[in-house]
């Protein structure tokens, strides 16, 4: 699969698109499912993600922590906001570096597209500068690298996911 495309949209917005061969329920599943999140949303190589606290429901809050072997952490911590089986989440999110950031809201959409699904992502950040800090913590990179753990666990025929 080509790695993922990112694209800046106003001072406000970032638009994320990735395609899967996968159908939308896999990869929709991959996104809520607290076990697989820990398998694959990883960032760059050498971190891992030793808490990951997630209620997916409408009101359900989430904690992520990701660490590395030099000793640096990074946390995301939020709330669903709406949840369509398999074709749409939306959620709310705030990154803590250490501080946290103001809210970003996150709309994360599932369409099925040849054979497979194309995933777009609008997050909608309060100001330029948040989104900044966001693409100046690595956020392409981190993500790429997440995204390409999950497309193994889809090839071996879905066994994982």
């Amino acid at each position: 699969m080509p790695p993922l495309t990112l694209e800046l949209e106003g001072d406000t917005h970032i638009i994320v698109t990735r395609s899967f061969a996968a159908p939308p329920e896999l990869v929709y599943r991959a996104h809520l499912d607290a076990d697989l999140l820990q398998q694959w949303m990883l960032g760059p190589p050498g971190w891992t993600m030793p808490v990951c606290v997630h209620d997916p429901t409408p009101g359900g809050a989430f904690r992520y922590e990701w660490a590395n072997d030099e000793g640096e952490t990074f946390t995301v911590t939020g709330e669903f906001l709406e949840l369509e089986p398999h074709s749409r989440i939306l959620h709310r999110e705030r990154m803590h570096v250490p501080d946290p950031t103001p809210d970003n809201v996150v709309e994360t959409r599932f369409e099925a597209q040849d054979g497979g699904t194309l995933m777009t992502q609008r997050m909608t950040l309060p100001d330029a500068e948040t989104r900044q800090v966001m693409l100046d913590q690595g956020m392409e990179e981190g993500m790429e690298g997440s995204y390409a753990r999950l497309d193994p666990l889809f090839a071996e025929g879905g066994a994982s996911v």
